[in-house]
């Protein structure tokens, strides 16, 4: 999954995209270096960011939604408002990725149920203004598979389908650096739950702090032993901002855990499209 943050403020790439164009040439070449999703957001949920009015959002996001709709580009729209979900889900999006688990807008369940998309359901406790301050955890690794396991389980009774859904351990978000790396390590409890997992770790605060780095462009190396440490224990989608040296990095991972070279890796987009309009994500897993 490329990143394609269509906003000012985003923590590492915000305002590289702020016209339509660049938006879709940088989407297209990310489809070219292998992403198989393109992930669409028009509200930064950095630590401290501001909300966005939706209106603004889908300002921000649906042109460019409607350009890649239209070359066949597999999308997904993260946002938390549900009328910007019901909006780009209208111009071709597939999947919603919401940050807040469909807990911030309280509209926002119906809409991915009524739609029947795939959503991945992220952890984060409150918004991007308060997250800092809301990391005290009993057990970081157990408390974040409950909270998921109750966000799943609430959604399923308001008629999403258990199928449908991803999750995401919110790496970074209400997260200290220590308490990311120990929800890492700890993915197979998150797996247990029985639903597949999506796993962002790219330019995170955290290899910043393990790695003394503190310009979110200089993480690449940490990113990519992050990624393919998530792969190991079990992420069925990497969210990512450098594509084709994640995809590189997977495909020697690959060929080194298998004995055998393919050079397909990284590339499933007709399979992962055929698997979003049947409401199914790559990686499902057999219930619990």
């Amino acid at each position: 999954m490329g990143i394609l943050n269509v906003t000012p403020d985003s923590f590492s790439d915000g305002g590289s995209y702020s016209t339509v164009d660049a938006a879709v040439a940088a989407a297209r070449q990310m489809v070219e270096d292998g992403a198989d999703i393109i992930d669409i957001g028009g509200e930064s949920t950095r630590p401290d960011a501001a909300s966005v009015d939706p209106d603004r959002e889908q300002q921000r996001i649906v042109p460019v939604i409607l350009e890649l709709a239209a070359r066949g580009v597999l999308i997904s729209v993260d946002t938390r408002n549900a009328s910007t979900m019901a909006a780009a889900l209208r111009a071709g999006a597939a999947i919603v990725n919401d940050v807040s688990g469909l807990k911030y807008d309280p509209a926002a369940m119906a809409v991915v149920a009524e739609n029947g998309c795939p959503v991945v359901l992220m952890h984060m406790r409150g918004t991007p203004a308060t997250m800092r301050g809301l990391g005290a955890y009993d057990d970081v690794v157990e408390d974040v598979v409950a909270e998921l396991r109750a966000c799943a389980e609430k959604a399923e009774r308001a008629g999403v389908r258990r199928a449908a859904i991803m999750l995401d351990p919110g790496i970074g978000f209400a997260k200290d650096a220590n308490q990311s790396v120990a929800l890492l390590r700890g993915l197979n409890r998150l797996l247990s739950l029985g639903y597949p997992l999506l796993v962002g770790v790219s330019r995170k605060s955290f290899i910043g702090t393990v790695a003394n780095e503190p310009d979110p462009r200089k993480r690449l190396p940490g990113s990519l032993v992050a990624a393919l440490f998530a792969l190991t224990h079990g992420a069925a989608i990497l969210r990512v901002h450098d594509v084709a040296e994640t995809r590189q990095a997977i495909q020697v991972w690959s060929a080194l855990n298998s004995g055998a070279i393919d050079h397909a890796t990284g590339r499933r987009g007709l399979d992962l499209r055929a698997e979003a309009a049947g409401g199914r994500l790559i990686g499902e897993t057999p219930g619990p």
